[in-house]
C-alpha cells in the first residue's frame, strides 16, 4: 500500500485551448435574465460538488446559478445499499425534477448514477476528475497494514469489503469489515468515537469537503480498484434545453469522459449495479506518448476469498464508441473467468 503524492488515474499536464470561463462572450452579466436552478442533494459533500459547479456555471453563462436542495431515497432510507438496490436511489429524485422543469440541471456523483441513459436528459458535461482512490481514515493514524489483529473497518461498499479482505487474507492481516452507512461526519465519527478501528471513504469526497488531511491513507489502486467513475461529477439537463447542455459542455473534460465511459461499460456488461462488488479504473499508459488507456477490472466475494481481476488497453484519445468498447471486451473476458457467479444478487 502506498499514499503517493498525485492522484492515480489523473490525466498529463496539458494546456486547455479553451478561453478560461468568464472571459468569453458566453461569461458576460446577463442583467436580467433569472437565475439557473442547480438540483443537488442536501449532503454537505453533494452541497459542497454542486457549489463548485455553481460557480463555473455563473462564471460560463454570467447568469446566477441558486441551489435546490432535494432529498432523495437513498438519503432517506436507512438500509444497506446492497439492500434498497443501490442503483440509482441517490438520482431518482433529481431526475424526476428535471424532467419536470423544477430544475434546470443537476450535479450528481457519477458513481451513482444507473449505467442506462435516462429518457429526455442529457450527460451535458463530465468535469476533471478528482483523485479516484478510496482513502482510509483509521484511529492513531494507522495504515492499512497497520492496523492490529481484530480491528474493525467499516465501509457501506461491498466492492470495498471484498477487495480489502482479498488484501488482508495474502498479507496475514486479521480485519473484520463491517457494512456502515450515513455522511462523512457520521463515518469518520465511528473512527473518533471508538466504535470503530478505521472506515474506507472516497478520497474526492473527502478533499471537496476540506477533510483529506484526516485520512492516514489513500489506497493504492493496486489493493482496491475505486467504483466506476468514482472522483468523477456528472452535470446532467434537459435534453430539450440544447441551448444550456451547449454552454455546459464547457465544463467537459474529454479524458474523464472516456475513462469513465469505459468504467461504466465494463459495469453494464456484467449486468451489475453501483452496489455490485465491481471496481474499475481507466487510466493512462504512460509510454512517453500517452497513447493507449488502460483499463482494470476486478470483481470479488466479499469475503475476499475469491476475485477476478483483469485488464485491456484501448486508444487514446478515444472516442465515446471505442470507450464502451474497450469497457465490453474486458467484461466478456472477465464472465469468461467467472465473474457472474461472484457477484451474487444482481442489482441492475
Amino acid at each position: 500500500m502506498s499514499n503517493p503524492a498525485g492522484p492515480e488515474g489523473a490525466r498529463p499536464p496539458a494546456a486547455d485551448p479553451r478561453p478560461a470561463p468568464g472571459h468569453s462572450g458566453a461569461g458576460a452579466p446577463a442583467a436580467g435574465r433569472t437565475p439557473l436552478r442547480l438540483g443537488t442533494r442536501r449532503s454537505t459533500l453533494a452541497l459542497a460538488q454542486s457549489g463548485m459547479v455553481a460557480e463555473q456555471v455563473r462564471r460560463l453563462t454570467g447568469r446566477e446559478v441558486e441551489l435546490v436542495e432535494i432529498t432523495t431515497y437513498g438519503d432517506v432510507s436507512k438500509e444497506s445499499l446492497a439492500r434498497i438496490g443501490g442503483t440509482g436511489v441517490f438520482v431518482s429524485a433529481l431526475r424526476d425534477a428535471l424532467l419536470a422543469g423544477d430544475i434546470d440541471f443537476a450535479v450528481h456523483s457519477l458513481k451513482d448514477l444507473p449505467t442506462t441513459p435516462p429518457e429526455g436528459l442529457v450527460m451535458a458535461a463530465i468535469p476533471v476528475r478528482e483523485d479516484p482512490r478510496d482513502a482510509l481514515v483509521a484511529r492513531d493514524g494507522l495504515t492499512f497494514a497497520q492496523l492490529p489483529a481484530g480491528s474493525k473497518v467499516g465501509t457501506g461498499s461491498p466492492r470495498r469489503m471484498a477487495q480489502l479482505n482479498a488484501w488482508a487474507r495474502s498479507h496475514g492481516l486479521d480485519i473484520e469489515t463491517v457494512p456502515i452507512r450515513g455522511n462523512v461526519d457520521t463515518r469518520i465519527g465511528y473512527v473518533t468515537s471508538g466504535k470503530l478501528d478505521a472506515v474506507v471513504l472516497a478520497a474526492a469526497g473527502l478533499n471537496r469537503i476540506g477533510r483529506l488531511a484526516e485520512a492516514s491513507e489513500l489506497i493504492d489502486t493496486d489493493v482496491s480498484l475505486p467504483a466506476p467513475g468514482q472522483g468523477a461529477l456528472a452535470v446532467e439537463c434537459a435534453a430539450s434545453d440544447p441551448e444550456l447542455a451547449a454552454q455546459l459542455a464547457e465544463l467537459d473534460d474529454p479524458f474523464t469522459r472516456a475513462a469513465v465511459t469505459a468504467e461504466r461499460s465494463l459495469l453494464a456488461a456484467l449486468e451489475a449495479g453501483c452496489s455490485a462488488p465491481v471496481g474499475a479504473l481507466a487510466d493512462l499508459v504512460d509510454d512517453g506518448q500517452f497513447t493507449e488507456l488502460r483499463l482494470r477490472g476486478v470483481v470479488g466475494t466479499t469475503d475476499g476469498t475469491t476475485l477476478v481481476q483483469m485488464s485491456t488497453t484501448g486508444p487514446v484519445p478515444a472516442s465515446d464508441d471505442e470507450a464502451r468498447a474497450v469497457g465490453r471486451e474486458l467484461a466478456v473476458a472477465m464472465l469468461a473467468k467467472g465473474a457472474a457467479g461472484l457477484m451474487g444478487e444482481r442489482t441492475s
